[in-house]
């Protein structure tokens, strides 16, 4: 991102995922040992998930067998599962923010220093992490009562009641949930590279969001659809396709499958970064490089000045 800042708002869809591909040429060891140890394990652990869980659920389907201890097993592995998932994916979006932060003001950048300052960043997003979760809740509580009222409608036959709730969950799938999932990866980037986190971050990320929210729904129901596409074709060949496919078949679809999620996930986190530098940019709001460049010392123990600022606007307020 050596382009002048005021020249980031006029990016496109095509422009920011072009520049997203080019950040890890900048160090490429760095990103290829994020990749490595954080974001394959993530992306590999997603596509797993249904391969081990798929036995157990036919187990329990099966009119004989102990389902008891299946199901048991069953929420163990699900537990143990959304930990894994839930640690994975903060791990790699604090590496991959902090290293392009790092990137772009011209801070030294090495595998090692991103894991330093990965403790100090995790507690941020997880921090953030919790208010969007705190969102999602409520959304989901509207979801239902809505899910509940269609089938109200479908049991007494209400068409009015019917089609009213049929439009309500399509906006509320379609929009909203399109829209806090676009207002969460913003809000994490800003808990990384701003004094703000939790429901300050998100309130900056509702402020971000305006003028550019059709072209963040855009990357949001793209990387939505391509990770729905991935998983729909790994369960129907690798899971379920024994019958129709060879071991060896399903092995090199599978592995194939779980090297094009890396590559999803991995240049899902990068357009974050540059979406949030095009936000700013698109708001006139400028960042002073050497706040930041500061402001990322801190995550290592480095000596940040007091009146440092990451914007070149008045924070004193």
């Amino acid at each position: 991102m050596d382009l002048p800042p005021e020249e980031l708002q006029f990016f496109s869809l095509r422009d920011i995922l072009k520049e997203s591909i080019s950040i890890p040429k900048q160090s490429p060891k760095t990103f290829y040992l994020i990749t490595l140890t954080l974001i394959f394990p993530l992306s590999f652990a997603i596509l797993a998930h249904s391969l081990f869980t798929h036995p157990l659920i036919t187990q329990i389907d099966s009119p004989t067998g102990s389902h008891a201890s299946q199901w048991t097993k069953l929420l163990i592995f699900q537990f143990c599962y959304l930990i894994f998932l839930f640690a994975f994916s903060l791990l790699s979006t604090a590496a991959v923010l902090f290293t392009v932060a790092s990137l772009y003001t011209s801070k030294p950048v090495s595998f090692s220093s991103t894991i330093s300052a990965i403790p100090s960043v995790f507690k941020r997003l997880f921090i953030t992490y919790l208010w969007v979760s705190l969102t999602m809740i409520v959304y989901n509580i509207v979801f239902v009562c809505f899910l509940v009222l269609l089938i109200i409608a479908v049991d007494t036959q209400n068409e009015i009641l019917f089609f009213f709730s049929m439009i309500v969950i399509f906006i509320l799938f379609l929009v909203v949930h399109v829209y806090i999932t676009a207002l969460w990866h913003l809000a994490s980037v800003i808990s990384v590279l701003e004094p703000v986190y939790g429901f300050a971050a998100m309130k900056k990320s509702y402020e971000l969001l305006k003028g550019r929210t059709r072209m963040a729904a855009v990357f949001v129901v793209l990387y939505l659809a391509i990770c729905g596409v991935i998983n729909g074709v790994f369960g129907a060949v690798v899971v379920h396709g024994g019958e129709d496919f060879g071991v060896l078949v399903r092995i090199m679809i599978g592995g194939f499958l779980v090297g094009v999620l890396v590559i999803v996930n991995l240049v899902g986190l990068l357009v974050q970064s540059v979406f949030y530098y095009v936000c700013k940019s698109y708001h006139h709001e400028g960042i002073d490089k050497s706040a930041l460049y500061d402001h990322l010392g801190g995550y290592l123990g480095e000596y940040v000045p007091l009146k440092s600022s990451i914007q070149m606007e008045n924070l004193d307020v």
